[in-house]
């Protein structure tokens, strides 16, 4: 390649790099596989070898992991760097790197054991007490402070059974994927978007500012290396190993120590053959010196320790046949297309099944029942389709369509307007009815105590429930459902029939959440009923109007407006209006002093919580934002402001303290 060839495509590549880092580590919202990231990234290190002079200091090659995040948390200095690890792809490379060391040390031991995909953390203990956990952040200087959060995963110790001085361990936290399931089966109730894989939902996890999420979530950690102690000596990773096993905190057991090469890599062979077999997602093998002192004398690059690499496993593909597409239909009425194939092995997991998304996806591959695929699974629970292999299509075959009636009720099906979604559109779809009213019952909407999923299937099953206003009807019906034993005994049927009495008097901001409408879930309500006042209102708006509602864009303004357009949900509300269901906003600002106001809160304040302090805005008329845009009116900012308070400083808009907005009420 030219020089300036290679300047041009060096150029290309960090910018592609720079953004996928940024979704990876900082929105843990990434768009491409590790394997497809992975070998833009040896692109540009084969480009950076061969060009030395186009290296920069800035380049994606010269940095550890992404920005420590600081409107997520308090940052913390590190004692040791929290580096990355080297990455290699071939037999050869791992076999290079053994001989390498096997030069340079005198009879070395390599230890070769998981590398689980999760998010990186230390944990600071002194004299056997938990102090500080932190994450990577920008592997060199700062992370975030996430101690509260890290206290309430069972895996991480408040306390040593064996106290040092002072002990700093590193480790992986992670979601097994029994967890990572239910999470996102959650997510779907709540009209939410499912996350993309275990890694992404353990980071975004484990940043959360509500630790009571982060418990519900169920995480879990492996410790990977003793970082620093004082008050006790190892000689080896393997000892250490031992110490911490001793105060029961979990590490990774499951490791082989080695001498030659080809031992090296029949571990690394072993581990990919049981890796499909996990309960956990793993991206790789991590191969490294067992001695602390050859670690020592190695030392370390700016970027990675010289002591160990990370074998990243290809991902794994098959060959097999299309049998059929199977339709299924979600709460909001999504329709989603799932491959039916003639079951294969991957990962050591047999598995006959794959999304297939949209039908944008289905035109993309041109897709065709009785093609050949290939499906492979990259270190992600559900498989996917990689190709069709269509040099091996025979006879005759018809491309795929989604249809356009729904395949559960019959009703028209409709491709959502800037979207390659397809719904459908009768609100009393069966399929749809069960999700739509767990919803609509659940904490973040209703919030009727006791209404439990088994208690909604039956209901509906048994033809009580055809809509969600039939809950407000259950009532007329008490004798019945008593006799039955459908809820349980009196007591048990009464408690719930109250509940659901009781819930009438909720604000209409509930009820709009309820409604399961697409986009629109508790804050986007909340915003809109502020604005509206009432359920009553909110339907007679027009698109401009609900485009100005704070956080609303035309996506959520359109979703409402067809939501209102349906004849059937306007049924369905006037008969919960009849049946009593408060359809007015109750929250009233004591006073106006902020209206016409909208603020972003963020960095932690000296006295008040972020919600606190949204809270006091919005009783006075004001609107709290997320984000900042040329809409905002002021930026309260406390320590550690970050990036949204830089993007109001560049935007000119004027930033304000927690005393100078306390100041403003009072004169309110």
């Amino acid at each position: 390649m030219e020089r300036n060839q290679a300047e041009a495509r060096i150029t290309e590549l960090r910018s592609q790099l720079e953004y996928h880092i940024n979704r990876y580590y900082n929105l843990d919202s990434p768009e491409i596989s590790d394997y497809e990231y992975d070998t833009m990234m040896q692109e540009l290190k084969s480009l950076e070898k061969e060009f030395p002079d186009l290296v920069t200091a800035d380049s994606p090659t010269q940095r550890v992991g992404g920005a420590a995040k600081r409107e997520a948390g308090v940052l913390v200095r590190h004692n040791v760097p929290m580096l990355s690890l080297q990455d290699v792809f071939s037999r050869e490379e791992v076999e290079a790197f053994v001989e390498e060391m096997q030069e340079q040390l005198e009879d070395p031991e390599f230890v070769v054991e998981y590398k689980i995909d999760g998010l990186s953390m230390a944990l600071r203990y002194e004299d056997g007490a938990l102090k500080t956990a932190v994450t990577r952040g920008d592997g060199i200087n700062f992370g975030e402070d996430v101690t509260v959060n890290a206290k309430v995963i069972s895996d991480v110790k408040k306390k040593l059974k064996v106290p040092v001085e002072y002990l700093e361990i590193r480790g992986e936290v992670y979601m097994k994927n029994e967890n990572f399931e239910h999470v996102n089966a959650m997510q779907e109730l709540k009209g939410r978007k499912p996350f993309a894989n275990p890694r992404n939902c353990a980071a975004g996890t484990l940043r959360q500012l509500d630790s009571k999420i982060t418990k519900e979530r169920g995480l879990s950690m492996f410790v990977f290396n003793i970082q620093q102690i004082r008050g006790m000596e190892f000689e080896t990773h393997t000892q250490g190993y031992e110490y911490l096993k001793k105060n029961n905190i979990p590490v990774i057991d499951d490791y082989r120590v080695c001498r030659s090469k080809e031992e090296v890599w029949e571990a690394i062979c072993a581990i990919g053959e049981n890796r499909g077999s996990l309960g956990y997602d793993i991206d790789g093998a991590v191969v490294k010196i067992n001695s602390l002192a050859d670690r020592v004398t190695l030392g370390a690059t700016s970027k990675v320790p010289r002591w160990a690499v990370a074998y990243k496993y290809p991902p794994e593909e098959k060959e097999t046949t299309l049998l059929d597409v199977e339709l299924s239909v979600g709460r909001t009425g999504r329709i989603t297309p799932t491959a039916i194939f003639e079951p294969v092995r991957l990962c050591g997991t047999t598995v006959s099944r794959a999304t297939l998304h949209n039908q944008d996806f289905i035109d993309q591959l041109d897709i065709r029942i009785g093609d050949r695929i290939l499906v492979y699974k990259s270190g992600e629970i559900i498989p996917k389709v990689r190709k069709v292999l269509k040099e091996k299509r025979t006879g005759h075959t018809e491309p795929y369509r989604l249809p356009e009636v729904c395949p559960v009720c019959g009703s028209e099906t409709r491709k959502e307007k800037d979207t390659a979604d397809l719904r459908c559109t009768s609100p009393t779809c069966p399929a749809q009815l069960e999700r739509r009213i767990i919803n609509f019952v659940g904490r973040d909407a209703m919030d009727i105590k006791g209404f439990g999923n088994v208690y909604v299937e039956e209901l509906v099953r048994l033809g009580y429930l055809k809509d969600i206003a039939d809950i407000y009807a259950l009532k007329d019906y008490r004798e019945e459902l008593i006799e039955q034993g459908i809820i349980g005994k009196e007591k048990n049927t009464d408690k719930l029939l109250d509940a659901i009495e009781k819930s009438k008097e909720n604000d209409a901001a509930q009820l709009l959440t309820g409604f399961g409408i697409p986009n629109v879930g508790k804050a986007a309500a909340k915003s809109i009923l502020r604005e509206f006042k009432s359920i009553g209102n909110l339907r007679e708006a027009d698109a401009e109007s609900l485009v100005n509602v704070n956080d609303i864009g035309q996506v959520s303004a359109n979703c409402i407006l067809d939501f209102f357009a349906d004849k059937e949900n306007c049924r369905m509300v006037e008969r919960m209006e009849k049946y009593g269901v408060n359809m007015e906003s109750k929250e009233q600002p004591l006073g106006s002093r902020l209206e016409g106001m909208t603020f972003v809160v963020t960095g932690t304040l000296p006295t008040l919580e972020r919600k606190e302090a949204a809270a006091l805005i919005e009783k006075q008329g004001g609107k709290v934002s997320g984000s900042v845009s040329k809409k905002t009116s002021m930026v309260l900012a406390g320590e550690n402001a970050g990036s949204k308070l830089t993007k109001a400083q560049e935007l000119g808009i004027p930033v304000i303290s927690e005393e100078e907005l306390l100041a403003m009420l009072e004169r309110a």
